[in-house]
């Protein structure tokens, strides 16, 4: 009974960070917060499946490295207080704080605003003369505060953490003296170059032996934090049929014809199955498909366009254009959900209210007395247009985008109570239209799918390997194409949708380099997809001769050996005259070079940072060759040493030293990622 309940953790378990799992369990939660962090922020109600995914990625990435530095800080003792806390809610410079609804007028976090919403949400949660919309408002303002607050702890660990390591680092006046110098030290240079393209390849001569050694050399950039394999496959993307584009025309005219003859705009786009809902609210263009948008603002009100085809989105569209107004897209507004034991009680209690607020009494006070903050709050456009709304939103929303700045209004919401409200600003305004859209996909019929999957199917049946299907694709009309280095981590294979079983398929640990995957329905119902795996490469480093690993050796040690060539040309040379000579060589002046900066050589097409130290050392006058940069091999003689302007601060000069170094720690979260044996399971979940 162990065995089994530990090998159904296992199973669960999302990933690792130095030996401590997390479960699936336990990274939904996280994903859920966020979520509902992202959902409140950007006033939205839901996230599309690619948001979801992004978020999912974030969720891992702040975790993991929260879980590294945590690991680091334990050791060391560092840890962030409450009093630590404390003092940074009360000073309010953090950014995210302003990112909260605690703001003052001018827009700062106002920390006493916060203490006085903590103080009333107990208050208000455990009140039952509160509404349930009310109650669930509190409840997201708080989740998102508890959320910066964490947020904000964990981003002061990381600066702690981080300051230490940068205390690390230290200059000195030799070092100071140095970088001073190699900044305003300038030369200009006679440069003559014998460029790597002069040399044919077939002229020089690889060896397995060569692309060791150099792979010896070089073998610390070969390595990977995360398995990879190597992919082969062949994507099936079904598409529209022409008797499935002619049956689609048929349908949309009669909805054209329907609208043109005055029928209901919401119930002719409800059924016509269009993927813009009729919005009982007149909606700015932003609220619009973007080619929608451009095609309203050139219609007259009571005309109609369409059906005509979007190729952009491979659509039918038909456009009626209602109405046209101007109203706020943003409106400033404060509330009062007035209570009561039903509507009738509730509307009697409201006109009491709007009678008190109508003879002059404080808003404010009237809400205090009710329990309710009171609070302005922006109402923008973007909260609800393109949105489907119900009737009392409707209502609600209509009221305040028509009433003028300062009224106040009884609205009664169906079902769910009174609230009277009060517009205090308005801002923005724009015009609005009332239009019906039918936008439909030109899609492919069950005939026309039906009829791809059995060619498909038929093409696998008859090659069943690997190489049959390379040899035999072409023929059928379908392609094979490669996919080299694919992580767990990746969402989608070939970023084709709901590929997550093939993605399984090919991290799984029984499949083996020219096994071919089972045919695969993908997409958004759209695709089919078949995967050969052609290698794998373990975590690690990359093997010297994996096929993108050589060809990079290849194209270094040719220019080793291009460099060796050249430099031997260059050998006898005693003057750029000299070098002029040779067989393509190019020749340049080059101004300001410096040992701080690399130098450009324009000729060549190359940044040179050799030829930078190279001329850096040498004297007035001096001839050098046999320089071998990135793109060529150099000669160049010194016609002039300036210095540029500035004065000595060997202070300055120590700080801006030290920061360059401690730019080179920035890498420290890898070094960190190896020594974790981060493991990501992910992909076997999502």
């Amino acid at each position: 009974r162990s065995l089994t309940y530990t090998q159904s953790e296992n199973h669960q378990r999302i990933g690792t960070v130095y030996g401590d799992h997390i479960s699936q369990q336990e990274f939904n939660n996280m994903v859920e917060e966020y979520s509902d962090v992202m959902k409140f922020t950007n006033g939205i109600t839901s996230l599309n499946d690619e948001q979801t995914a992004m978020l999912r990625d974030q969720v891992w990435q702040t975790y993991v490295s929260n879980e590294l530095i945590e690991h680091e800080c334990d050791k060391l003792g560092l840890t962030v207080t409450d009093a630590e806390m404390q003092s940074i809610i009360n000073g309010g410079r953090n950014m995210m704080l302003a990112q909260t609804p605690f703001r003052n007028q001018q827009g700062a976090f106002d920390v006493n605003q916060l203490k006085q919403f903590l103080a009333q949400y107990d208050e208000m949660m455990a009140s039952t003369e509160v509404g349930n919309d009310v109650k669930e408002q509190y409840t997201q303002i708080y989740n998102y505060w508890k959320f910066v607050e964490k947020t904000i702890r964990q981003q002061t660990l990381a600066q702690k953490y981080q300051a230490l390591l940068a205390g690390t680092v230290k200059s000195n006046p030799v070092c100071a003296k140095a970088n001073f110098e190699g900044r305003v030290n300038e030369s200009t240079i006679l440069m003559a170059a014998l460029p790597y393209s002069s040399v044919k390849d077939e002229d020089v001569k690889v060896s397995d032996a060569d692309l060791k050694a150099k792979y010896a050399e070089l073998k610390e950039m070969f390595r990977t934090t995360q398995e990879t394999r190597d992919i082969k496959y062949v994507d099936v993307a079904v598409t529209a049929s022409k008797a499935d584009v002619e049956a689609l025309d048929k349908e949309m005219r009669g909805y054209a014809e329907s609208l043109a003859q005055g029928a209901d705009a919401a119930k002719t786009v409800r059924e016509s199955g269009s993927t813009v809902p009729y919005s009982q609210l007149p909606i700015s263009t932003k609220a619009m498909p973007r080619d929608i948008a451009a095609e309203v603002d050139s219609m007259a009100v009571g005309t109609q366009k369409g059906p005509y085809t979007n190729t952009q989105d491979n659509t039918l569209n038909i456009i009626r254009l209602i109405g046209k107004v101007t109203r706020p897209d943003s409106v400033e507004i404060r509330q009062i959900a007035v209570p009561g034991t039903d509507i009738a009680a509730a509307g009697l209690t409201a006109d009491s209210i709007m009678q008190a607020l109508n003879s002059g009494t404080d808003f404010d006070s009237i809400a205090k007395r009710y329990n309710q903050p009171g609070a302005k709050t922006w109402l923008t456009g973007a909260q609800y247009e393109g949105m489907t709304i119900d009737e009392n939103n409707r209502k609600f929303i209509e009221t305040v985008t028509t009433s003028p700045v300062g009224k106040y209004n009884k609205v009664v919401l169906d079902g769910q109570g009174v609230v009277i409200v009060q517009v205090t600003a308005q801002k923005a305004m724009t015009t609005k239209y009332d239009l019906a859209v039918i936008k439909r996909s030109i899609d492919f019929s069950k005939e026309t799918y039906g009829k791809a999957y059995n060619n498909f199917s038929s093409f696998m049946a008859g090659n069943r390997k690997a190489a049959d299907i390379e040899a035999n694709a072409a023929k059928a009309g379908y392609i094979v194409q490669t996919r080299n280095a694919v992580s767990s981590s990746e969402h989608y294979v070939a970023n084709v949708h709901s590929t997550r079983e093939a993605m399984r398929w090919i991290f799984n640990k029984d499949t083996k380099p020219g096994d071919v995957s089972p045919l695969y329905e993908c997409g958004d119902n759209d695709h089919m997809m078949v995967v050969i795996l052609t290698g794998i490469h373990k975590k690690g480093y990359l093997a010297w001769d994996d096929e993108q690993v050589k060809d990079f050796l290849t194209t270094e040690v040719r220019k080793d050996k291009k460099a060796a060539l050249l430099q031997e040309k260059m050998k006898g040379s005693k003057s750029i005259a000299d070098v002029q000579k040779i067989a393509g060589a190019l020749t340049d002046t080059i101004s300001h070079i410096n040992f701080n900066n690399n130098a450009f050589v324009s000729k060549v097409g190359r940044s040179e940072p050799a030829l930078s130290g190279a001329v850096s050392v040498a004297k007035k006058g001096d001839f050098k060759s046999g320089v071998k940069g990135n793109g060529a091999v150099y000669a160049f003689q010194v016609i002039a040493r300036t210095k540029a302007e500035g004065k000595y601060d060997q202070k300055a000069e120590e700080a801006q030293a030290a920061q360059g170094m401690t730019r080179g720690l920035a890498s420290f979260t890898n070094d960190l990622y190896l020594r974790a044996d981060v493991k990501d399971n992910r992909y076997l979940f999502y």
